[in-house]
């Protein structure tokens, strides 16, 4: 009897071995099969403990932005339905004004760059429920008066401003004009680099707007054409500033809204500079600046008077490589400052007088604060999210403003993320794992206890139990140097050690990312997942230059970008191959933009060690990108000329042994396609054969339509015939 039940019990698992075979294909992975839920556009209301979620009906084709309670979770209210508005045809984002009874909605947008866009923009009243149009064209960066009287905008690079009232638009601005002069928003570098297009805001008094003038006349202009399908392409020129060249000329101005006067701020002691943030401090006549110079290695905070336009330096920061800019600098109701930094080799939280006088260094140790949640002045708790349990997971905690009785209020490990209410009595933690689809709970603040789970990813996660899927495994990388470098790795699900394996490996490897992390798959990983299934191991190393573990480790890299992250991953390629289970004449690499150049240097430098590469929308000079981000790290090529040659891909390409594959797309206002354009040129002057594909009038991401099937399935059938 044992037996028999010893043999059908086999028999079950054989069965069930057969059905959680089932592949991964890649028109499910980039068909949405395995789209998470989750909560779309959640806002926490400013003066009610209250959040808002934007929804959509698929049935009927309609948005609504509901507002939710955070105690209970239960939905309060519809703040307003798009059914109900014939003119309102979607909802594409949303702001509140400061007392959160009226909106602005755009709908109809039109991207411009990665984060600008125009479109048309409504003003809905929650209490009358009337809904106005600001204009009869498509604008910018509308923001609301904190009084909730006005709106300024910006529309063709002049600045406006619109009052509700009167319904009258007034013209702050009249010298903007495209590739010249732009006022109160973005020129395409600073929006790639510093991460914001708004460059205005309003005092607390409303009676005041300080914005940010571009001089753009003396930067280079580069041209793309646009195939379409039009019998004549056309053509898109812009402003880009690349490494050593010109930048725009930028000016600091105070518009005060009674008199319609417009100062200019007095920052004559600069030269060639960046204004990377600013923001008006709780005093109505009080404005902070953020200046860097152009090597970005010093960096001043101003206070500026907003009524005589005078600067003073209150906080200095300088460093051997760069200070990087953050949104973390939160004003007190006494105007004291909390501000992050890293100047003590890890990125931490301090607390600043109104002065720029040091009150207390909040968080210490050798590890990273990740994120700033915000300060509850009446508990006197910050909230934070740190890598405390490790580089590779992410929690939240809480520490008193004087650093004492700090507490970790996430529990799982993974990564963690929050929302906190508008009183901090409630949080809404987003966690995942390499092996927990994304779940969001509700906690109380003050214990870190679990209230309720509001959404949990289970119907994904049992549909996913049917393939069967390999894991990502996390360890530690040492290589011959000493270098130790997080890894993961995904074997096949039957793997064998007593089998030779190939490695696909993939990388991003810019200073400061992180590709090793404990978080939840993105496309990619069911990609690398779908190539396990079809026996490769794919294997992901963060070398030096990356994030989360310290300034040095990150910017060691400094004036020799590609030097030491590619020193890592042919080193770490070379321990994979040491392993009894790994093929080592069968070693790939891939990687996107700052990863297609590292796939190049890769094959070419390591041409002994890998196989294969391929290299998608790849910068291959530094010389040919712009100047805020590469001069951050390399400096000009003036100055650092061997930095900038010695770890080129193009003065590589006559190493090349293995098999290459390199993609860019035509219209890619990022990483420009002459990069590829150029290196196409040496490997054909080096006699070498590759394999390219170009897709037309496709931006950085490569996508639109059946565009990333396509990509997908080129770089898989490359890797089955290559490696």
């Amino acid at each position: 009897m044992k037996q028999i039940r010893f043999i059908a019990i086999c028999l079950v698992l054989a069965s069930f071995s057969a059905i959680g075979q089932q592949k991964l294909t890649l028109e499910e992975i980039w068909g949405g099969a395995f789209r998470t839920q989750g909560m779309t556009a959640l806002e926490a209301m400013k003066n009610t403990n209250q959040y808002t979620v934007l929804n959509f009906d698929r049935a009927s084709k309609t948005s609504q932005i509901d507002l939710y309670d955070f105690a209970t979770l239960n939905k309060v209210s519809t703040l307003i339905d798009t059914k109900d508005f014939k003119q309102l045809e979607g909802i594409d984002a949303y702001t509140f004004s400061k007392d959160e009874k009226q909106i602005l909605i755009a709908n109809n947008s039109d991207q411009i760059f990665r984060h600008s866009f125009v479109a048309d923009y409504f003003i809905y009243d929650t209490a009358t429920k009337s809904l106005t149009k600001l204009a009869d064209y498509k604008v910018q960066e509308p923001t609301f008066s904190p009084d909730g009287s006005k709106i300024g905008y910006a529309y063709q690079n002049n600045m406006y401003v619109y009052d509700l009232a009167s319904k009258s638009h007034k013209q702050i601005t009249n010298d903007g004009k495209k590739n010249a002069i732009i006022n109160g928003v973005t020129d395409w570098v600073y929006e790639e680099e510093f991460a914001f297009v708004k460059a205005y805001d309003w005092n607390v008094g409303s009676d005041k707007i300080a914005f940010i003038r571009f001089d753009e006349t003396d930067v280079p202009e580069f041209s793309m054409d646009f195939y379409n399908e039009g019998l004549y392409p056309t053509q898109n020129v812009f402003k880009y500033p690349k490494a050593g060249e010109k930048n725009a000329v930028v000016s600091l101005h105070i518009y005060d809204v009674k008199s319609g006067a417009t100062k200019k701020v007095n920052l004559d002691n600069y030269k060639d500079f960046y204004i990377a943030r600013i923001e008006w401090t709780n005093d109505t006549n009080v404005l902070s600046a953020q200046v860097l110079n152009r090597h970005q290695n010093n960096l001043d905070l101003l206070f500026v008077d907003g009524n005589s336009a005078t600067a003073k330096v209150v906080l200095n920061e300088k460093d051997k490589a760069y200070v990087d800019v953050t949104d973390n600098l939160t004003f007190l109701k006494d105007n004291s400052f909390i501000w992050t930094s890293e100047k003590d080799g890890f990125n931490h939280i301090y607390h600043y007088d109104k002065t720029g006088k040091l009150k207390k260094q909040i968080t210490k140790g050798a590890w990273e604060v990740t994120n700033y949640y915000g300060f509850d002045e009446k508990a006197g708790m910050i909230y934070y999210q740190s890598v405390e349990n490790g580089s590779v997971n992410r929690d939240v905690y809480a520490v008193k403003l004087d650093g004492s009785g700090k507490k970790r209020l996430s529990t799982e490990t993974g990564t963690n993320a929050a929302v906190f209410s508008p009183n901090f009595q409630y949080f809404i933690n987003s966690y995942s794992s390499a092996k927990n689809a994304p779940k969001h709970t509700l906690h109380e603040t003050k214990t870190g206890k679990l209230v309720k789970t509001i959404i949990s990813n289970e119907v994904l996660e049992s549909k996913l139990a049917a393939y069967n899927l390999p894991s990502k495994e996390f360890f530690e990388v040492t290589t011959e140097k000493g270098h130790k470098l997080n890894t993961w790795m995904i074997k096949p699900k039957d793997f064998d050690p007593n089998k030779k394996y190939p490695v696909f490996m993939f990388q991003y490897s810019g200073p400061g990312s992180q590709q090793v992390d404990n978080a939840w798959n993105g496309t990619d990983d069911y990609w690398f997942m779908m190539l396990a299934q079809q026996g490769y191991i794919v294997a992901c190393v963060d070398g030096r230059g990356t994030g989360f573990k310290g300034a040095e480790f990150k910017k060691c890299t400094q004036k020799e970008l590609g030097k030491f992250e590619v020193e890592d991953q042919i080193d770490a390629a070379k321990v994979f191959g040491t392993y009894s289970y790994v093929d080592k004449s069968r070693i790939g690499i891939f990687g996107w933009s700052y990863g297609g150049f590292m796939a190049s240097n890769c094959i070419f430098q390591g041409a002994d060690v890998f196989k294969t590469a391929i290299a998608v929308a790849p910068v291959t000079s530094w010389r040919y990108y712009d100047s805020i981000y590469t001069e951050r790290y390399m400096e000009t090529p003036q100055e650092n000329a061997s930095g900038y040659d010695n770890n080129s891909p193009i003065n590589h390409v006559s190493k090349l042994k293995g098999n290459f594959l390199l993609i860019h797309g035509s219209g890619d206002d990022n990483v420009h396609v002459q990069n590829t354009m150029k290196m196409v040129e040496a490997l054909v002057q080096a006699n070498k054969q590759f394999d390219m594909a170009i897709y037309p009038d496709k931006n950085h991401g490569i996508y639109g339509g059946k565009t990333r099937l396509q990509l997908y399935t080129k770089m898989t059938n490359f890797i089955k015939e290559k490696l």
